[in-house]
């Protein structure tokens, strides 16, 4: 009976986030279209990239802003609802945990203002290359709440020990630290560069909070369950309106935000591993990016792809852009199905 309450619990909650994002969606998408918060492409150095997403120019970026803030507008307000009425149903929506979430909560929103302010520099055209930070200031930055993540979990919560599937637990001692912030700012970048085309990020990234979110249940841990849900919810919201063709785009402010908080969570239920297969779209994308550089470096400017991330080769290449989406989705579905069998799997036999 627990189990069944804790399942209607979070798929209240996923409801309810849904339907909230839902309703700011409007008007949000207004104030964007008001002010002209339109995406700018940069020409100079991206030029098959320029071509084909020119008649994208000014379309509303910064949409990730409705997730991250549907999910603190129900954290606060379930909190503050449970203390106000401690013997009414909001006591059991709450799922703000000190332990569980708080974390999450406070790296979700610290990043997306990290993200949200890059964002406008870049609308703006403030800063070099046509606008926004630098790559070395944005990985200073997000190395830096990483760090404060690690120092939280290895000092605060007494966390050292990492976990690899089939194999069993290793203390690891303070080489936990870089562990974390490696994990953390490797997500992080690795979900920015899979935010490139209509929908594509979104997707990826519901799957994977899914995965991890029925990970978290299975392991106890209920509150950080509901917490994903409450982010699957915004992020189904928000693919209503990002799909092909896009109302608006998600932004640094919703992919570093939500690729943070998903490496957290990642952490927080030791099945950071996973994240390999589980965020299997997020890698790929990564890793073709990685590849390029390294080819054009080592072989004199010689490309593998047309043009990175894979995406935007596949795009080169003569694939819709909804077809790749598509195609992306169900890899992802199917990793994050692979990862939950092993997950499973691996407490059955360990």
């Amino acid at each position: 009976m627990q189990d069944l309450f804790q399942i209607s619990r979070v798929l209240i909650l996923a409801a309810i986030s849904f339907a909230l994002a839902i309703l700011l969606t409007p008007i949000w998408l207004h104030f964007l279209k008001k002010y002209r918060l339109g995406k700018q492409i940069r020409c100079e150095n991206t030029p098959v990239f320029s071509k084909m997403h020119q008649k994208k120019v000014g379309t509303p970026t910064m949409g990730g802003l409705l997730i991250w803030l549907t999910v603190l507008i129900l954290t606060l307000l379930f909190w503050a609802l449970s203390r106000l009425a401690p013997d009414s149903i909001f006591h059991n929506l709450n799922f703000l945990n000190r332990s569980q979430n708080l974390l999450p909560l406070g790296a979700l929103v610290a990043s997306a203002l990290v993200g949200l302010a890059d964002d406008l520099l870049g609308i703006f055209k403030v800063g070099p290359n046509g606008g926004g930070l630098k790559m070395r200031h944005r990985i200073l930055i997000y190395t830096l709440i990483a760090s404060y993540g690690a120092w939280w979990f290895f000092t605060k919560l007494d966390w050292s020990v990492i976990h690899v599937p089939f194999v069993g637990n290793f203390d690891i001692g303070f080489w936990y630290i870089p562990v974390f912030i490696i994990v953390l700012v490797a997500t992080a970048f690795s979900v920015n560069e899979t935010d490139g085309l209509d929908g594509l990020a979104g997707g990826a990234l519901l799957t994977s909070f899914a995965a991890y979110g029925v990970i978290a249940f299975s392991q106890g841990h209920y509150d950080l369950a509901a917490f994903c849900a409450a982010i699957i919810g915004a992020l189904l919201a928000f693919l209503w309106f990002n799909i092909c063709p896009a109302k608006f785009f998600m932004g640094d402010t919703g992919a570093m935000s939500l690729g943070i908080t998903l490496g957290i969570i990642a952490m927080l239920t030791n099945q950071f591993i996973l994240l390999l297969i589980i965020g299997s779209i997020m890698v790929i994308e990564s890793l073709s990016v990685i590849i390029q550089i390294i080819s054009k470096k080592l072989r004199h400017g010689k490309k593998v792809f047309a043009s990175a991330p894979i995406h935007h080769h596949l795009e080169s290449k003569g694939w819709p852009e909804t077809q790749i989406t598509m195609r992306f989705w169900i890899i992802s579905g199917v990793s994050a199905i692979l990862g939950l069998i092993i997950s499973f799997l691996d407490r059955f036999y360990l």
